[in-house]
């Protein structure tokens, strides 16, 4: 008969997890990094990280008694990275991860799913589902899970599905037998995650500094993005994916199955000019149940003035006007400077914008 543990990461590929496996709930490997991370203000206005940094020092502050922390993968990788929008005038790049339905809603089912099927082999268990919200450190519970190692670019690898999949746990008071850790890295002398970052936001290897990373300016961000890293942001509005786009492990790897994670129709690729024109209402609806509602409408709408100014494209100058007059100053500012960009740019090469 199989073992308990054999069942439990069996019953999670059942529920549509690609990768599962066991780790003892103990101290993380990397919190001594973190801390070092911390102290070094790479961080930034990430309060958070720092108010719950000691939390994260063992899984019990989040369930009293753990035992094993079941990990968990899920692939969220699209056919194609940065599938066109249907239609889009002028388009804005977001992450492939933010394409779908909010991942922590798709994750938390699943894992509560899981939790129910574990307390009905063993009664009596108790447990708690964990999406990156908690104070976790999952990538380190993930390589002593045997699931991957780490990138250069911080990320967790793995050999078939590279670093384009979600994370989740699973904390139990219930003691299992643990999974080996994995022990080994395949990046060997490759540093091409680290030569494409735009806004060089990498100190060195497994050394991000979070105030230069793209996803930490168009999510995490809430004032005014530096201006000296507007143009390296390119035309991404939430996060980024070159540094993953780059790694020779995501060359191959499959597309996801979970149909909730994955773009539909708008592709990973909106329209710059629709967003600038949404209202608070409007955003609500079309991104309460998304990754991108994270940002609110003011950081949406910031993040795409901005990549409308690095386009340059002058049809963008009468939705930038209108926005000089928004409610919200981070909008004011990211449209004037892009409005003084694009006329620029004009006049340099083609005198046409009115």
């Amino acid at each position: 008969m199989n073992s308990l543990q054999s069942r439990i990461k069996q019953q999670a590929r059942t529920l549509g997890f690609e990768l599962a496996g066991i780790a003892p709930a103990a101290e993380p490997d990397g919190f001594a990094h973190l801390q070092d991370w911390l102290a070094q203000g790479f961080a930034g206005e990430m309060d958070y990280m720092q108010r719950h940094a000691e939390a994260r020092g063992h899984p019990e502050s989040i369930l009293p008694n753990v035992k094993s922390v079941v990990m968990v993968g899920i692939n969220y990788k699209s056919q194609g990275s940065g599938v066109r929008g249907q239609g889009a005038r002028i388009s804005g790049r977001v992450s492939n991860y933010a394409g779908g339905l909010d991942y922590h809603d798709v994750l938390r089912d699943k894992l509560k799913a899981l939790l129910n099927w574990i307390q009905e082999q063993v009664p009596g268990t108790r447990g708690r589902a964990v999406i990156d919200t908690a104070p976790l450190l999952e990538r380190d519970f993930a390589r002593r899970a045997g699931l991957g190692w780490f990138g250069k670019n911080t990320m967790l690898l793995h050999k078939k599905l590279g670093s384009y999949f979600f994370l989740g746990a699973l904390l139990l008071d219930l003691a299992l037998p643990a999974d080996e850790p994995f022990s080994t890295s395949h990046c060997g002398s490759c540093t091409r995650c680290l030569d494409a970052c735009p806004t060089d936001a990498f100190v060195g290897p497994y050394q991000l500094d979070a105030r230069r990373c793209i996803s930490y300016l168009t999510i995490e961000l809430r004032g005014t993005i530096p201006e000296e890293l507007r143009a390296p942001m390119s035309d991404w509005i939430f996060g980024c994916d070159v540094c993953q786009d780059v790694c020779p492990w995501n060359r191959k790897t499959p597309a996801g199955a979970e149909a909730a994670l994955l773009p539909g129709s708008t592709g990973t690729q909106v329209d710059l000019l629709d967003v600038m024109g949404l209202s608070a209402e409007e955003f609500r609806q079309r991104f309460r149940h998304t990754p991108i509602w994270r940002t609110k409408r003011a950081g949406l709408l910031r993040n795409a003035a901005t990549a409308l100014g690095n386009v340059g494209d002058c049809q963008a100058i009468p939705a930038l006007a209108r926005a000089l007059t928004d409610a919200e100053p981070v909008i004011r500012e990211a449209a004037e400077w892009a409005i003084k960009q694009i006329r620029q740019r004009e006049k340099a090469l083609r005198p046409t914008c009115g």
